[in-house]
């Protein structure tokens, strides 16, 4: 019997907000698109009321395309505007993706949670490759619209950070450089102040019946993980049996892969500011360099990566 499965909209920003830019559309059927290929011969439609089309309405790229606002003379300004903007939908899917595997989770769903793990990983590839375009802009090319950035930054990417919360990775301190919007910090500082992903994930261990530490299973959620030697003997207890009938070690693979793919995005974000500032301090207050390479070696589910130096020894 198919499990039906309700998908979840995660709230990154206030939602009238969200709404007040929605467009409404009319709902198309099979029998009604019958009927309208009949009377255009199969040629597209050209003729729409209004000063729109449904296809901007539904999609609303006029605001999309609208906001790529270069602020000097430099050519390479348009593609870092651009990848930029590209990445942070990347987030969002990702997000959206990660929080609806977590509600699965919570629910002892794993069959459904590693249906939606194929998915994260493919976006997270996608991610790695928006560095083969940004790594196109040279030094010369970056200098010329370099100041026009202020001090503006990356790390100050609500997005961004609420892939890192989900995932594991919070951090109080970060969280601050958004608490002066109302538009977007209650539902970050939700995200700071509940279970991870991988929070759920050691609570379904301990449901299955593998031993959790308490203090992984209550804490304060906003405390960044530190590693667990409790956990990871739950981890090498469940990686006794590394097959795919097991789909807690199933579950476990999907999560390093995760891991990995994102540490492959760090590696090339590092390599690729590297590559165009040196070691030049970044826009945004911190080291630059010297701060993406303390990023760089981060792992999200620690234990899971730490128990590779014992199995099989």
């Amino acid at each position: 019997m198919s499990i039906q499965r309700k998908r979840v909209i995660p709230n990154v920003r206030a939602p009238e907000l969200e709404l007040s830019l929605v467009r409404n559309i009319s709902i198309s059927t099979n029998a009604s698109r019958n009927e309208t290929v009949k009377t255009t011969d199969g040629e597209p439609l050209i003729a729409f009321d209004g000063k729109s089309n449904p296809y901007i309405d539904y999609h609303r790229n006029d605001l999309l395309l609208s906001m790529q606002n270069m602020r000097s003379e430099g050519h390479d300004e348009m593609v870092f505007i651009i990848m930029t903007q590209t990445k942070e939908l990347i987030f969002k899917a990702i997000h959206y993706e990660a929080y609806n595997l977590q509600q699965r989770i919570k629910n002892d769903d794993i069959e459904g949670a590693l249906e939606l793990a194929p998915r994260i990983k493919k976006l997270f590839e996608y991610l790695i490759k928006s560095w083969d375009v940004l790594s196109t802009i040279t030094t010369e090319g970056f200098n010329e619209f370099r100041n026009c950035l202020g001090v503006s930054s990356g790390q100050q990417s609500y997005m961004y950070r609420h892939v890192e919360f989900i995932l594991g990775n919070k951090s109080v301190t970060l969280a601050k450089a958004h608490e002066n919007n109302p538009d977007v910090y209650p539902q970050l500082f939700k995200a700071l102040n509940e279970p991870s992903l991988y929070d759920d994930v050691l609570a379904l261990l301990h449901r299955q019946g593998i031993a959790v530490p308490q203090s992984a299973l209550e804490r304060d959620w906003s405390e960044t993980y530190t590693l667990n030697e409790g956990v990871e003997q739950a981890w090498l207890e469940v990686y006794k049996t590394p097959c795919p009938e097991n789909r807690l070690y199933a579950l476990g693979e999907c999560l390093i892969e995760i891991s990995d793919l994102f540490a492959q995005y760090r590696w090339r974000h590092f390599t690729s500011v590297e590559r165009i500032l040196g070691f030049k301090p970044g826009t945004g207050g911190s080291a630059g360099v010297g701060w993406l390479k303390h990023v760089v070696e981060h792992r999200f589910f620690a234990e899971l990566w730490t128990i590779r130096t014992v199995l099989g020894a």
